[in-house]
């Protein structure tokens, strides 16, 4: 993708800007000086609870390699085998090389929009008792509020249990 008045490739933070302009999602991208990498120092940086970090885990489908994108409370872990049994295949973990390919983010600011490829989006469906939540926004220091009513703008996401518990 790349911008039309400069002919360069947009950043990741930008990629992802133009993809919540683009699905009507209002909202304004916060970089800071610090590390939001974790869903505890993201917290920490807004002033908001974990519950309300809306964390990215990337999974990788073990039999047709497909990437999977987990959205969920950054106060809930995921449960693999009930991503499985959703997805239809075993999947396991995405490592830095697989995340950064097929999303275009490296890990810690993988959106949940603004993808470079096909990926498979479930959200769980405990986000829609915070808000607002905050999502990464494409870098590793970079984050956006949004609601939780704003996630059903983004195109094919699934709403899903994927907790452990």
């Amino acid at each position: 993708m790349t911008s039309p008045a400069s002919a360069q490739p947009l950043s990741s933070v930008q990629r992802v800007e133009q993809a919540l302009a683009e699905l009507g999602i209002e909202t304004s991208i916060v970089e800071f000086a610090a590390s939001t990498r974790t869903a505890v120092e993201a917290a920490r940086e807004i002033g908001c609870d974990v519950a309300q970090i809306a964390k990215s885990i990337v999974l990788r489908g073990l039999e047709d390699d497909s990437c999977i994108l987990v959205i969920a409370s950054g106060a809930s872990r995921v449960d693999e085998k009930k991503v499985a049994a959703l997805i239809g295949q075993p999947v396991g973990k995405a490592d830095a090389a697989f995340v950064r390919a097929r999303t275009g983010f490296a890990i810690g600011g993988v959106a949940p929009v603004g993808h470079a490829g096909p990926v498979t989006v479930l959200v769980d469906e405990s986000l829609w008792s915070l808000d607002p939540i905050w999502a990464a926004a494409g870098a590793p220091n970079a984050v956006f509020c949004l609601s939780a009513d704003d996630l059903h703008r983004i195109p094919d996401i699934r709403v899903e249990d994927v907790r452990i518990g």
